[in-house]
């Protein structure tokens, strides 16, 4: 009901609702990177309060990251039957749960259910997917800029909330760092019930960019509604080379941002002897570079052939992660990595969104490219856990950094391999 008269009045002004639908993803998506960043700056303070070991905790981070992925093909069909909303609404409850729960967790396995089980199924129902659904369900025209501004929303989860949780964590202890996150959840519940719909039809509009005489009943999906589905799309879309190569590409992006950077950056830094404010400010800092290059990549994904822009901004990516050891983690050192390296952190998901989008359609780039994340977060698992164990046997993260940054050369040369498609044509926006 909010909705549709919400809807209403802002198409008497000229304004598509789209953009509701697009600015409410962007919070939703924030504050889950966010809750999924967290843990990244809380694992020296575990380690020295509960005395368990750095691979043990990046063992949970490690299991988050895989079951992140792992559920975002599932989260498509999750939303086809249960709707967007609900499944959005028990995203944010299981990961608010999660983190309140993980502050009196006193031995390793209910650590693992909090941050293992709960974070990882409800930041998987609302991952990368989600933004790839809302912009191929709800925009024809301006498609990549909206998945680049929807997908610089996990940096800047990054940018709002870890400066915050790193003053708390060293003024008033790790467990009162979780609050900002919890009363986000619970705000963006209530927006999410009132605000959110799937489909354009469902307020009585066309897709943005599209004329009004399009509006029709919501198209049944092409993928089957039962848990066969994504099994019966992954054995279709694994037959195209496309797939294996934008799949291979994505898995070494996981393994050289959230599983390594975001998980053991803080960590990196102590053993630099800088504290985890200025840590966290550094990663800040890369977040809004990110913010910055995402968006634009977003625009230039609209202009450009995604190949070409894939091929630089994995290269650029290795070659920072190549510099990292030697930067002295000064700060002219770590801002020069800042700049090259937060400008592509996640530049590489529009254009992979929207070769995923061009090979195998609307209604199936979803649940595509759930298949596609789940191995990304399959590479960030094994970096999470990879870097963790180097830093435990060999007391330090370089040969993790260095292979990382090989692996980025490979996927920048594997960009290229990727099919030329046709150019989509994208009509001209009917309205503002």
């Amino acid at each position: 009901m909010f909705a549709q008269a919400l809807s209403r009045r802002l198409d008497r002004r000229g304004i598509h609702y789209a953009w509701i639908v697009a600015a409410i993803t962007f919070c939703v998506m924030l504050t889950t990177s966010a809750a999924l960043g967290l843990p990244g700056a809380f694992l020296k303070p575990l380690t020295t309060e509960m005395g368990w070991s750095t691979d043990q905790v990046s063992s949970i981070l490690a299991f988050r990251f895989a079951l992140f992925g792992l559920m975002a093909p599932f989260s498509a069909i999750l939303m086809e039957r249960f709707g967007v909303r609900n499944v959005v609404c028990a995203a944010l409850a299981l990961i608010a749960g999660g983190m309140a729960l993980a502050t009196i967790s006193t031995q390793i396995w209910q650590l693992f259910v909090a941050w293992g089980l709960m974070l990882g199924v409800g930041s998987g129902l609302t991952a990368l997917v989600l933004a790839a659904l809302v912009a191929n369900r709800w925009f024809t025209a301006r498609r990549g800029l909206v998945i680049g501004v929807l997908t610089a929303s996990s940096a800047t989860g990054q940018l709002a909330f870890l400066p915050v949780a790193a003053w708390l964590i060293e003024h008033m202890g790790w467990r009162v760092a979780v609050l900002p996150v919890l009363a986000a959840c619970a705000a963006l519940a209530v927006v999410v019930l009132g605000f959110l719909r799937g489909r354009p039809a469902d307020v009585g509009l066309a897709p943005y960019g599209e004329v009004p005489a399009a509006v029709a009943a919501a198209p049944a999906p092409a993928a089957p509604l039962s848990w066969s589905g994504p099994f019966v799309v992954l054995r279709e879309a694994a037959r195209t080379q496309t797939f294996w190569i934008l799949a291979g590409t994505f898995f070494i992006c996981g393994l050289s941002t959230n599983g390594l950077i975001q998980t053991h950056f803080i960590a990196l830094c102590a053993d630099f002897g800088m504290s985890a404010v200025p840590a966290a400010s550094a990663l800040a800092m890369m977040g809004a570079f990110d913010f910055v290059g995402t968006i634009m990549s977003g625009w230039l994904s609209d202009r450009y052939d995604s190949r070409k822009l894939l091929f630089w901004y994995y290269a650029l990516r290795g070659l920072s992660l190549f510099w990292l050891p030697h930067s002295e983690f000064t700060l002219y050192g770590l801002s020069v990595f800042a700049m090259f390296y937060g400008l592509d952190w996640i530049a590489t998901v529009p254009p992979t969104i929207k070769l995923a989008g061009s090979t195998f359609g609307r209604e199936r780039a979803p649940m595509v490219f759930g298949w596609i994340f789940a191995a990304h977060q399959i590479g960030a698992a094994t970096a999470a856990f990879g870097a963790g164990l180097s830093r435990t046997l060999w007391l330090t993260y370089s040969p993790a950094l260095y292979v990382a940054g090989s692996a980025c050369l490979v996927a920048a040369l594997l960009a290229l391999m990727v099919r030329r498609k046709a150019p989509e044509a994208t009509p001209q926006p009917a309205r503002a």
